[in-house]
């Protein structure tokens, strides 16, 4: 009887696992690589944007607040801004935010418009 050589049948039996392995991963890597392109960059896109509106803010800007307040700015600092929200009685009505909670910046006279 003829010894068996179990290193040979070990590395025979091994060499077709791999690729079922490699097969088993390539529906997992797809799921992350759809998952990067249809929710991780657009929403790094949209932060980039945001960041850079941010920066762009200046005094006289009508914004929209992530609280909802509408207004004009009236002060700019480096971390936040004050935002003229009523101009009706003779000292107008200021509120004092944080930059970041700034949403979106309006095109001029839409104040007015409403």
């Amino acid at each position: 009887m003829a010894p068996i050589d179990t290193f040979a049948l070990i590395t025979a039996q091994a060499a077709p696992g791999g690729e079922n392995a490699l097969m088993g991963m390539l529906p997992i890597i797809l799921m992350f690589v759809i998952l990067y392109f249809l929710m991780i960059r657009p929403q790094m896109k949209r932060q980039k944007e945001h960041r850079n509106m941010v920066s762009a803010l200046a005094k006289g800007d009508e914004v929209i607040t992530s609280g909802g307040l509408l207004g004009k700015i009236s002060k700019v600092s480096d971390s936040y801004i004050t935002v003229e929200v009523s101009a009706l009685a003779e000292k107008p009505v200021e509120v004092i935010v944080q930059r970041t909670a700034v949403t979106s910046v309006l095109p001029k006279g839409t104040i007015k418009a409403l």
